[in-house]
C-alpha cells in the first residue's frame, strides 16, 4: 500500500530542492527573467535557455516541460502565473489552472515529487495569502485522486510567504 502524500511548505532556496521536478514560475516567452525564473534558469545553466527557446513560450496558466540541465532536480515544469489586476479578470481560475496543469505533466512523466514557488506572488503582485489557499486546495484535490506523487513541497522565498503556506497547510490532507 502506498503511502500517504505530504504537503509541505518550507523556507529556503526552490533551486536545490532533490526532487523530480520543480516548478518555474515563468514569464510568457520562458527565456528567464527575475525572481525565481532567473534563479531557475542561472542554477540550470546556459542548456535550459537553449531547450526554452525551442518551447515558443507559454500562455498563462498553461505548463512546459523541460530537463533540470544543472538542477538536482530531473525536470523543471514552467508555468506562467497571472498578473494580479484586482482579482476580476479571471486570476484565481488562471492561477489555479498552473497548478492543474503541473500535475497533468507530473502524472504524464510519472513523477513521485514536486516543488512549487510561490506562483505569481512576486512581481506579478497576487495577494500571498490567497495564492496559497488556491496552492493548498489544488494540491489537496490533486492528492485526493490516484497518482503517482507522493510529496509535494512549497518553497517560499520569504517568512511572511512561508506563514502563509503554513497557515493554509495547517489543515493538511491526509488519506489515511
Amino acid at each position: 500500500m502506498r503511502p500517504p502524500a505530504n504537503i509541505t511548505a518550507v523556507l529556503g532556496d526552490i533551486t536545490t530542492q532533490r526532487v523530480d521536478a520543480i516548478v518555474n514560475a515563468a514569464n510568457e516567452s520562458l527565456l528567464g527573467g527575475g525572481g525565481v525564473d532567473g534563479a531557475i534558469h542561472r542554477a540550470a545553466g546556459p542548456g535550459l535557455l537553449a531547450e526554452c527557446r525551442t518551447l515558443g513560450g507559454c500562455a498563462t496558466g498553461q505548463a512546459k516541460i523541460t530537463k533540470g540541465y544543472g538542477l538536482p532536480s530531473k525536470r523543471v515544469i514552467h508555468t506562467v502565473g497571472p498578473v494580479w489586476r484586482g482579482g476580476g479578470r479571471g486570476e484565481d481560475e488562471l492561477l489555479a489552472n498552473c497548478y492543474r496543469r503541473c500535475f497533468e505533466l507530473a502524472i504524464s512523466n510519472g513523477f513521485t515529487s514536486l516543488a512549487f514557488p510561490a506562483i505569481s506572488t512576486g512581481a506579478y503582485g497576487f495577494p500571498t495569502g490567497r495564492a496559497a489557499a488556491i496552492a493548498a486546495r489544488e494540491a489537496r484535490a490533486f492528492l485526493s485522486r490516484p497518482t503517482s506523487v507522493e510529496r509535494i513541497v512549497f518553497v517560499c522565498f520569504d517568512r511572511a510567504t512561508h506563514r502563509a503556506y503554513q497557515k493554509e497547510l495547517a489543515g493538511q490532507y491526509d488519506n489515511t
